[in-house]
């Protein structure tokens, strides 16, 4: 018998394994771009408690092990900013990623009246790339971080989640 995976909002007793996930998530990314020093695997415990205290976040999970996670909140101008969409290596490819981004950005849109939403990336990281450009973001800037690493603002409309979420 099988278990399924089940998507909840995440609470202050989940910091601890989003955490541990988050830093087992961004190891690849850390790889690519050549750089350990990245924020998700310098954040600590108590900078995400407080993250989590101030925005909305949402796990997976597979039994009682948080699987899968995504924060977002929205800003005074209406936009929802998603962020740490992180998937357990080995649950990669099953589509939690999209699940997660689809209820995020329905949250914010109808619990936080988000107009838009935004997100950012590695020029490098093709899979968030595809997975965003799937679900509906265009490119709208990108920044040069540092000699490795440049930063891929994308952004759609919330109106098209909508549009996505009845299709």
């Amino acid at each position: 018998m099988g278990m399924s995976v089940t998507i909840s909002a995440a609470g202050a007793q989940d910091a601890e394994q989003i955490l541990k996930l988050q830093y087992l998530c961004y190891q690849s990314e850390a790889e690519l771009y050549g750089d350990y020093s990245i924020e998700p695997l310098t954040q600590t415990l108590e900078e995400l408690r407080a993250e989590l205290s101030t925005g909305y976040a949402l796990v997976a999970r597979l039994g009682d092990e948080i699987i899968a996670s995504v924060r977002g909140r929205v800003d005074a101008s209406g936009t929802g900013r998603i962020d740490k969409l992180i998937v357990h290596p080995r649950m990669q490819g099953h589509g939690l990623g999209g699940r997660l981004l689809d209820a995020i950005e329905a949250h914010c849109a109808a619990e936080l009246s988000a107009k838009r939403f935004q997100l950012f990336t590695g020029h490098r990281s093709e899979s968030n790339l595809r997975l965003y450009r799937r679900h509906g973001y265009a490119t709208v800037a990108t920044e040069p971080v540092s000699a490795r690493l440049s930063l891929i603002t994308l952004e759609k409309d919330a109106a098209a989640q909508e549009f996505v979420a009845s299709a």
